[in-house]
C-alpha cells in the first residue's frame, strides 16, 4: 500500500545533467579534460579543463638563461618536440644576430619532418584507439618507435632531444644514419597501405568521423584554425611554404588540402602529410652528404651569455599547426619576456568548446583527437 502523501515524481522526457569526460578516459589526450553539460545525449555546453601537467612555462623560461631553456621547451609539446627546439633556437638567433650554418639548417629540416611523422602516426593510433580499433594503434605507435630509436641515435634521447640549440645543432649525425633513415621510409611506405586498409578506408573510421565537428572556412579564419585543421577547410595555408625558414624554399613537397572540414578530413590531412614528410626526407638523404661545413656558430659562455637588447618572433608549421615564440631581451641573461603562440590553445579551448555544441556524446573523443592537441601547450 502506497502512503496517503505519495507524489509521484514527475520527471521530464530529457533532464540536463554535468558529466566530465576524462582526465583518466581513453578518449581524452593527456591530462585533460572536458566539463560538458548534456540535454539526453546531446552536448550544450562545453568548457575545457587544461589540467595542471608541464604548466607555467612562460614565466619558468623568464626566470632561466638563455641556453636553460633549450632543455625546457620540448615540454610545451611532448608528441612533437622539435618545432619547439627550433623556433625558440631561430628567435634567441634573431634577437643575437646569429648565423645557422646551413649544414646545421638540413638537419634541422631532417628532424622537423621526422618529429612531424612520429606526431601524426601517434594521432593515428590514438584516434582509432577510441573506436576500438586497437590493431591500428599498435602498429602506429610501434613505426613511432622506430623514429624514436633512430632520434636516441642522433639526439641521444628518445623524447626531450635537447638537440637543437641557439647557433646550429649539438653534433653531426653519426655514420649510416642517413641509410638507417632511409630503410626505415621503405618500411613506412611499405606498411602505408596496411595503414589505409585498417584505417583510413575503415567503414568505421568513415561512420564515425564523417559530418562531425565540421569547420567552415569562415570559421576557421574567424577563429584562428591553422595546420592541418586548417587545410582540412581546403585552405592551402602553410608556413614552410608562405612563410618559409631555413631550407624549406630548396625542397619540393605538396600542401596538402581536403574539402570537407570534418573529423575524417582532418585524418586524411594528416595522411597526405606523411607521405610529404617522407618526400621531403627522401630529398634530404640525397643532398646531405654533399653538404658539409660546420653545424654550429661559435658562442660565448653560455653561463655568462647576455643578448642584445631587441625582441623577435618566430614562428614554425608544426604538426598541430603555426606555433610561435615572442621573446623580448632586455640585455639581460635571460629573456625579459616570453610569449608561446602554439596551436593548441586554440584548437583544445576555442574551436573544442564551438564544436562540441550539438554533438553527441560518443563523438566527444573523435572530434578531440581529430583537432590533435598538445594539452601542456595549453596550460603553458
Amino acid at each position: 500500500m502506497r502512503p496517503e502523501n505519495y507524489r509521484p515524481v514527475k520527471h521530464p522526457p530529457s533532464h540536463e545533467y554535468e558529466l566530465y569526460f576524462g582526465p583518466n578516459h581513453p578518449g581524452i589526450e593527456g591530462n585533460y579534460a572536458i566539463r560538458v553539460r548534456l540535454k539526453g545525449d546531446v552536448i550544450i555546453e562545453a568548457i575545457a579543463d587544461g589540467g595542471y601537467l608541464h604548466r607555467g612555462f612562460e614565466k619558468i623560461m623568464e626566470e632561466r638563461l638563455w641556453i636553460q631553456n633549450v632543455a625546457l621547451v620540448p615540454r610545451i609539446c611532448v608528441p612533437d618536440p622539435v618545432p619547439m627546439e627550433e623556433t625558440y633556437s631561430r628567435a634567441v638567433e634573431m634577437i643575437g644576430g646569429l648565423e645557422v650554418p646551413v649544414r646545421a639548417q638540413w638537419i634541422r629540416v631532417m628532424l622537423l619532418e621526422m618529429s612531424r611523422i612520429c606526431a601524426h602516426l601517434f594521432t593515428f593510433g590514438g584516434n582509432a584507439a577510441t573506436i576500438g580499433l586497437y590493431t591500428n594503434m599498435f602498429w602506429g605507435v610501434t613505426m613511432r618507435d622506430y623514429f624514436l630509436d633512430l632520434f636516441e641515435e642522433v639526439t641521444g634521447a628518445r623524447i626531450y632531444h635537447m638537440f637543437i640549440t641557439p647557433g646550429g645543432v649539438r653534433r653531426d649525425l653519426p655514420e649510416g644514419f642517413l641509410g638507417r633513415l632511409g630503410n626505415l621510409l621503405d618500411e613506412l611506405e611499405r606498411r602505408m597501405p596496411e595503414f589505409e586498409d585498417l584505417f583510413f578506408e575503415s567503414a568505421v573510421v568513415i561512420n564515425r568521423a564523417s559530418g562531425i565537428g565540421i569547420i567552415s572556412q569562415e570559421q576557421a579564419l574567424s577563429w584562428g584554425v591553422t595546420g592541418p585543421n586548417l587545410r582540412a577547410c581546403d585552405l592551402p595555408i602553410d608556413l614552410r611554404r608562405d612563410d618559409p625558414y631555413l631550407v624549406y624554399p630548396e625542397l619540393e613537397f605538396d600542401v596538402v588540402t581536403v574539402e570537407g572540414g570534418d573529423a575524417l578530413a582532418r585524418m586524411m590531412a594528416r595522411r597526405g602529410e606523411v607521405i610529404q614528410s617522407i618526400r621531403i626526407l627522401r630529398q634530404i638523404i640525397a643532398r646531405l652528404p654533399s653538404i658539409g661545413g660546420a653545424i654550429r656558430s661559435p658562442l660565448p659562455n653560455p653561463l655568462a651569455w647576455n643578448l642584445p637588447v631587441g625582441e623577435a618572433y618566430a614562428r614554425t608549421e608544426s604538426s598541430k599547426g603555426e606555433t610561435a615564440f615572442y621573446i623580448v631581451s632586455d640585455g639581460g641573461p635571460r629573456p625579459y619576456r616570453v610569449h608561446v603562440r602554439g596551436p593548441s590553445s586554440m584548437h583544445a579551448v576555442q574551436v573544442l568548446e564551438k564544436l562540441l555544441i550539438g554533438a553527441r556524446i560518443e563523438d566527444i573523443a573523435q572530434i578531440m583527437f581529430s583537432l590533435d592537441a598538445c594539452p601542456p601547450e595549453v596550460d603553458r
